[in-house]
């Protein structure tokens, strides 16, 4: 059995992020988020599901401090960061990487991901950074010098995920990174988040296309009106008959006999 906390794996106690109990919303609108709770351990991927308008991408603006929670709080390795801006969430070790394109397509692929290390003095650090997603996403390596709008759709994202890890965050916040790909680039760009968990990095990610995105993730939390309505390890989520038939276009692949909680 999962609950909503997400015990750590393998024992680990520590979160490098928590939402805890966070109301949130935009203007004088109704509250979007109504009392979430997700926490992120070390080298994992999280991955939030659910239906449209259920809230997804709004805790990764928060998680970001793209939006301040009207209520609730956000930590970073405990420390409390709940009204951070995002200059200030880039520093505490978070990197958000948006929905859809985002690369500069006139500049060339070592430009784009140079980009990402802008408020970075050290140049040994930089020079590490880019062994480091150059080893880590061969197609950036590759491509250095080619200018990114000639790069299919999935290698542009392979470079805005090698961009977003020139700061070394502690977690990398994906919204929707298999948007507008055809299947082969999706598959591809969630290899690749596969490869940023086994080289240490903690994500969390927003993903429409659900059963694929839990079948890539460790855990996952699906959303439903502003909450977490069901949550467990991914693999007990995908094996969820109430699950499936909700949320996944259908039954189980997998044997059933594991449930998930719903909370």
């Amino acid at each position: 059995m999962a609950s909503e906390q997400h015990d750590a794996p393998q024992g680990r106690q520590e979160y490098l992020l928590e939402l805890d109990d966070v109301q949130a919303g935009y203007g004088r609108a109704a509250l979007v988020l109504r009392g979430l709770t997700v926490k992120v351990p070390p080298a994992s991927v999280v991955c939030l599901v659910g239906p449209n308008g259920a809230g997804k991408s709004t805790v990764l603006k928060v998680a970001s401090g793209m939006l301040t929670p009207r209520a609730g709080s956000v930590r970073v390795l405990g420390q409390d960061v709940t009204r951070n801006g995002p200059q200030d969430m880039l520093a505490a070790g978070l990197s958000h990487v948006l929905q859809g394109h985002s690369v500069f397509r006139e500049m060339t692929v070592g430009e784009n991901v140079m980009l990402g290390a802008y408020t970075v003095r050290d140049k040994q650090f930089i020079a590490e950074r880019v062994d480091f997603v150059k080893s880590l996403f061969p197609v950036v390596g590759d491509r250095w010098d080619a200018l990114a709008g000639a790069l299919s759709g999935g290698q542009q994202k392979q470079v805005e995920f090698a961009r977003s890890l020139m700061v070394d965050p502690k977690v990398v916040l994906l919204d929707e990174p298999s948007m507008g790909l055809d299947p082969k680039a999706t598959a591809t760009v969630f290899e690749q988040v596969v490869r940023m968990r086994d080289a240490g990095l903690a994500v969390l990610m927003v993903e429409q296309n659900a059963r694929r995105a839990l079948e890539t993730a460790d855990l996952g939390c699906v959303l439903d009106l502003g909450r977490v309505h069901i949550s467990g390890p991914a693999q007990e989520l995908l094996a969820d008959p109430q699950l499936a038939e909700l949320y996944l276009g259908g039954r189980p692949h997998t044997d059933d006999s594991a449930k998930a909680t719903h909370v």
